[in-house]
């Protein structure tokens, strides 16, 4: 969803994090992993507050490592256990909402310890294979599995 087609009152609650955030924090990092389960399945998320959907992934809280935050947020978000040691795959600068954001992205193997009901900050989620992503799948997530697959250079940019 652009940007520009998010109701108001979400614009505003977004816009105000975001200015929480710059006080908190001088630039935001997250996370964010291609979550393949071990019939090459990737696992997307739909968020209540934005539209599309994408890889799993969150902000890192002070002092949590990167490593903590990626098992944190696939755990909070898809009930996601990682399996072996993820691969780091590349550092963006994402500014799609702020010029203060960089994502630190990787490939993880990972098994569902549960299924993942809806609630207030995931709508919905699951495994589709990489020939049926669901409609509405971000571009963002598509440029990162076109990266993974090397059939585009990995940008620099989210």
């Amino acid at each position: 969803m652009d940007k520009e087609k998010r109701p108001l009152h979400i614009r505003a609650a977004l816009r105000l994090l975001h200015v929480y955030f710059s006080f908190a924090r001088g630039m935001t990092m997250g996370v964010r992993a291609a979550c393949f389960d071990a019939e090459g399945r990737i696992f997307l998320v739909r968020h209540s507050y934005v539209g599309g959907w994408h890889m799993p992934g969150g902000g890192l809280e002070r002092n949590e490592t990167v490593a903590e935050a990626l098992a944190k947020e696939l755990r909070e978000e898809g009930n996601l256990r990682i399996i072996g040691k993820p691969q780091l795959i590349q550092v963006y600068f994402n500014t799609s909402t702020t010029s203060r954001d960089h994502v630190v992205f990787y490939r993880a193997t990972v098994e569902q310890t549960a299924p993942r009901p809806p609630d207030w900050e995931i709508s919905d989620s699951g495994f589709f294979s990489l020939d049926s992503l669901p409609a509405g799948t971000t571009e963002a997530t598509h440029r990162r599995l076109a990266e993974l697959r090397g059939e585009q250079e990995p940008d620099h940019r989210w």
